[in-house]
C-alpha cells in the first residue's frame, strides 16, 4: 500500500500536525489520519535520535512501524532544523520493508516441465486395466460397528 505522510509546521500555535494519506486505488489518495504534537518537543527529539523521535511520534491512535519511523526520521532531521520550512510530504510504499527477492530464472541444466511430463506422461491401457481389476469396494461385517457401516 502506497502512503504519503506529511508533517506541518504551525508555528505560531507551536504545534506540528502530521498527517498520513493512503492510495486506496490507483490514483485515489484520502486522508486516513490526523495527530497534533508539540512543535518544540517533536525539534527536540528529532535532535536527539530515531529512538526519541519514534518513542514522541508513536502514540496508541498512530503507530508506524520501526522501519518508517526510521524513514520519517531520516527524512524530517533537516525539516525540523529548517525553521522556514513549513511542509514536508514522504512518499512510502510497504514494498520498501520486504528484503528483495532474486529473481527466480530456469539454468540451461534445470529440468524443464515439458520434458518431465514427456518423460512420465504416457500410461498404456494394461496398465490401466492392472490398477482397475482389484476390488476396492469396502466390506463390513456385523461385528464391525464403526459409523461408516451404514
Amino acid at each position: 500500500m502506497r502512503q504519503k505522510i506529511r508533517f506541518e509546521k504551525n508555528i505560531k500555535g507551536e504545534k506540528l500536525t502530521i498527517l498520513e494519506f493512503s492510495e486506496v486505488d490507483p490514483g485515489v489518495v484520502i486522508l486516513l489520519h490526523e495527530e497534533e504534537y508539540n512543535l518544540e518537543e517533536m525539534t527536540k527529539a528529532s535532535e536527539e535520535g530515531a529512538q526519541a523521535f519514534s518513542r514522541l511520534m508513536r502514540r496508541r491512535t498512530f503507530f508506524p512501524a520501526s522501519y518508517l519511523c526510521e524513514k520519517l526520521f531520516e527524512n524530517t532531521m533537516e525539516f525540523f532544523r529548517n525553521k522556514a520550512e513549513e511542509k514536508i510530504t514522504i512518499e512510502y510504499d510497504d514494498v520498501e520493508a520486504f528484503p528483495k527477492e532474486e529473481e527466480f530464472q530456469l539454468e540451461d541444466e534445470d529440468v524443464e516441465l515439458d520434458k518431465i511430463l514427456e518423460e512420465d506422461g504416457t500410461t498404456d491401457e494394461d496398465e490401466i486395466k492392472e490398477i482397475d481389476s482389484k476390488d476396492d469396494t469396502p466390506k463390513f461385517t456385523p461385528e464391525d460397528t464403526s459409523e461408516h457401516e451404514n
